[in-house]
């Protein structure tokens, strides 16, 4: 049996390589002044945290048994389409969820199975130089004999906009991302479409949206010109020319499939803001008559998006609220950031604090994929605005989208029952990007290496820095890491904007700055620097015991 040992010999025995381990159990030491509310909550973050993770963990598991026995590819989905994959669906939507899951949980997976995965998709669905096609796992080959270069770019953008930029973002220069540039780089290779601003790759408002997306973030993370130019040839298009969103079109839609347009012109405007006065000067007036007129005739009485207006006329095309209602209030914030524009921030505020009128609401006909989309748009805004009552929104939904994966009582999804199958489709790569979220969130990015089901890890922010509380239901021994400012360190963006499909930053780590380790009991404290602390700092825990800790910065 572990002796308990006392705090001042607690450091000095338990080195371990050049790590500190400590060992953790019912340590004794002088009474550090830490709020119990501060230590309970940590630990129910901990069990929510757990749950995000572990439905996530079994959605990876249920889903990998159906990849195809041939190339390991991950099917569109398992009714109709289980003898394809595509670039649209199976591979935007479902398996980078799969590859984050098992980069958080399960590191054995994710540079084995995960990154196999990666290099078979590019061997056989590259087809347009490096842009992927459709490929049927019977014919062995690709799903239609003719290529179709517009469907090949808009499947190549949405891979782009919904996997690999969020996968860049949280894990950084790897294979994904390299393929991500790979996809953009040709897209524009093949852009065809002649206007008076120069060639673009289509003429779909939600491409040309997803690439204002991926060219706006990916000109600051590579620092090549050629990724603004081409950002602002659209933006041109759109703001310059007679395609403007809400002056020259007679459909505009509020939610998913059409919305990207209005978040990536302001996600160029940030670009060029900080970038190119001359053209953010240009395009200001063309934004902004743009974001008040959608917020003249596109919002419900609580602040929410219609799905479809004419913006022209202010009819409402299709009245059904859009789940996807924070992808353009992430627009909208993201220029009050910018700008400093109050109403902006209002109209943002208002919705997010309408959400209590929106509890167990039908977002997508029941489909968790609705609520997924839902609590996503709260979680990015609610970063930036932590407002109360969104956050009690955000508790609730997720229990109701987590009770979505039983599948016990909804139609056509009864042979998923208690599998961890969600739906079955595409669609089910969402919850787990959503759970992924909402776990980081609850846990303020703080990992745990290796993950065990039995480990229990939450956090609580403080007013300088962050309470960890964790407990394991067996002993645990491994290494906790912090996550570090993202937006800086990957995509070295000007200002941290939110963005569609970010994993937003909760407590992250300078990798300069000193840090201070102390247990909330009061043993003796250890300092780390930001960069030991992001590789991670190795512990021990003791079966049944919860144990607290403070870090925080040092002045």
């Amino acid at each position: 049996m572990r002796h308990h040992l006392k705090a001042q010999s607690l450091w000095s025995l338990c080195f371990f390589t050049s790590s500190l381990i400590f060992f953790l159990g019912s340590c004794k030491g002088p009474e550090t002044k830490v709020n119990e509310a501060s230590e309970n909550l940590a630990i129910e973050n901990g069990y929510l945290a757990h749950e995000g993770f572990r439905s996530s963990m079994l959605f990876v598991q249920a889903w990998l048994p159906y990849a195809d026995k041939e190339s390991g590819l991950i099917p569109r989905n398992l009714r109709e389409s289980i003898d394809i994959w595509n670039a649209k669906d199976a591979a935007a939507d479902n398996y980078p969820f799969m590859v984050l899951t098992s980069a958080i949980l399960e590191p054995t997976l994710y540079k084995g199975k995960m990154a196999q995965i990666l290099q078979t998709e590019i061997a056989l669905t590259s087809r347009l130089d490096r842009l992927p096609d459709t490929y049927s796992f019977t014919k062995k080959d690709f799903d239609r004999e003719e290529i179709d270069k517009d469907e090949i770019i808009f499947g190549a953008s949405e891979y782009i906009k919904d996997g690999l930029l969020p996968l860049t973002e949280y894990i950084g220069h790897t294979p994904w991302s390299e393929r991500m540039i790979a996809l953009i780089d040709d897209i524009w290779k093949n852009a065809s479409y002649v206007t008076p601003f120069g060639n673009i790759p289509s003429l779909n408002v939600e491409v040309n949206g997803e690439l204002l997306q991926a060219l706006s973030r990916v000109y600051w993370m590579t620092g090549e010109e050629k990724y603004l130019i081409w950002a602002e040839r659209l933006g041109d298009y759109y703001l310059l020319g007679d395609h403007h969103p809400t002056d020259d079109v007679e459909i505009l839609r509020l939610r998913d499939h059409g919305c990207e347009i209005v978040s990536g012109l302001c996600e160029l405007y940030v670009a060029v803001a900080n970038s190119d006065p001359e053209k953010a000067t240009a395009y200001k007036s063309h934004i902004y008559r743009m974001l008040d007129r959608i917020l003249e005739v596109g919002i419900n009485e609580d602040g929410l998006f219609y799905n479809q207006i004419n913006p022209q006329t202010g009819e409402i095309l299709d009245e059904r609220i859009a789940d996807t209602w924070g992808y353009t209030y992430n627009a909208y914030y993201s220029v009050y950031l910018q700008d400093q524009y109050g109403p902006y921030k209002e109209a943002v505020m208002k919705a997010m604090k309408n959400l209590h009128n929106y509890t167990h609401y039908d977002w997508e006909d029941g489909s968790a994929d609705g609520y997924a989309d839902a609590i996503e748009s709260a979680l990015n805004l609610y970063n930036r605005e932590a407002l109360p009552e969104t956050k009690d929104w955000i508790d609730s939904e997720i229990q109701h989208m987590w009770s979505l994966q039983d599948s016990s009582y909804r139609k056509n999804t009864e042979a998923f029952r208690n599998t961890g199958i969600i739906e079955g489709w595409h669609g089910d790569g969402n919850f787990a990007r959503t759970s992924i979220m909402y776990s980081l969130w609850k846990s303020q990015g703080v990992t745990a290496s290796p993950w065990k089901e039995e480990l229990y890890l939450g956090a609580s922010p403080l007013e300088n820095g962050i309470l960890i509380s964790m407990v394991s239901d067996e002993d645990w021994e491994g290494k906790i890491k912090f996550d570090h400012p993202r937006h800086q360190s990957v995509f070295k963006l000007p200002l941290d904007y939110p963005r569609i499909n970010q994993l937003p930053e909760w407590f992250t780590v300078d990798k300069d700055q000193k840090y201070k380790v102390t247990f909330s009991k009061g043993e003796s404290g250890q300092t780390y620097s930001g960069n030991e602390l992001m590789e991670g700092i190795e512990l021990k825990l003791e079966k049944g015991h919860q144990v607290s800790f403070v870090v925080s910065p040092l002045e």
